[in-house]
């Protein structure tokens, strides 16, 4: 059995259910209202070789940013959860992707100490009636929840399209490096004190 979890959250704005496997296949199965959103988990799940289950409705009729917020809150919690004592985690992991003009890094402590850092701003920030400045919201949430210390950078990118899939794809490979078990350790947790 993988390493797995599941969250469920139910509030005045949002209803969500995830199941993460961090030990899967890539496999996802994704329902938003976010369509956009929709095809991000998707290439999360497939470049971090992540199984990912996510049902969510939200007041996407008011706007985006609490169906966003909270499905980064329930991701966050689900990989906290499918980690457990993180006992044999490398800890750290980095990624640097382009996607055709755009080039991103995600670097990453897997720390219990949440923290991030996003210089990812862009100009023209619309693709279709999406605002891929709101990734922020949906990191933070995930950072914060995941007990993540988080840095993203963008060093180049025009194509709002184009910025979210390097930034997405960068975030999962260094999740998997980070995540992924480290023979050496043993049954130990990589930390000098002990404890995460």
């Amino acid at each position: 059995m993988g390493r797995e979890a599941i969250v469920q959250r139910k509030t005045n704005e949002t209803e969500i259910q995830v199941r993460l496997n961090l030990d899967g296949n890539g496999i996802s199965r994704i329902e938003t209202d976010i369509p956009f959103l929709n095809h991000m988990l998707g290439l999360f799940s497939a470049h971090g070789f992540f199984d990912l289950e996510l049902n969510a409705k939200g007041d996407t009729d008011i706007d985006y940013h609490h169906t966003i917020e909270d499905i980064g809150i329930c991701i966050g919690k689900a990989i906290m959860n499918a980690l457990k004592d993180k006992k044999g985690i490398k800890r750290y992991g980095e990624a640097t992707v382009p996607m055709d003009e755009a080039l991103a890094r995600v670097v990453m402590d897997i720390s219990n100490r949440p923290f991030i850092s996003y210089r990812a701003k862009i100009k023209k920030s619309i693709t279709g009636d999406f605002d891929v400045n709101l990734l922020q919201e949906f990191f933070r949430a995930l950072a914060f929840n995941g007990g993540l210390t988080l840095h993203i950078d963008l060093f180049a990118g025009e194509d709002p399209h184009h910025v979210a899939e390097a930034i997405f794809k960068a975030f999962a490979r260094a999740l998997d490096m980070a995540s992924r078990i480290e023979e050496r350790l043993g049954n130990s947790v990589p930390s000098t004190k002990g404890v995460l």
